[in-house]
């Protein structure tokens, strides 16, 4: 068994059709560019992670603020029913 299920020959085969589909000289490009993707991707998860436990570790006294009381009294709401 190889990689996830596929065997040597299913993975022989995907290889020969994508080298006829693209050629000899733009599997290395696409290669290329699937990398810059996926460490793209990569960076993007880790940056979303760190700034959710840095929200995490600050103090209560940074995000929370006292609420501010206008000097105006508030009105009653009458209902009719």
């Amino acid at each position: 068994m190889g990689f996830g299920g596929f065997g040597i020959e299913k993975l022989l085969l995907i290889f020969i059709i994508v080298l006829l589909v693209f050629g000899a000289k733009r599997i290395p490009d696409i290669a290329g560019s699937m990398g810059k993707g996926i460490r793209e991707f990569k960076k993007s998860i880790n940056e979303l992670q760190s700034g959710t436990l840095e929200d995490n570790v600050r103090s209560p006294s940074e995000t929370a603020r006292p609420v501010e009381h206008s000097a105006e009294p508030q009105r009653e709401v009458k209902r009719l029913m």
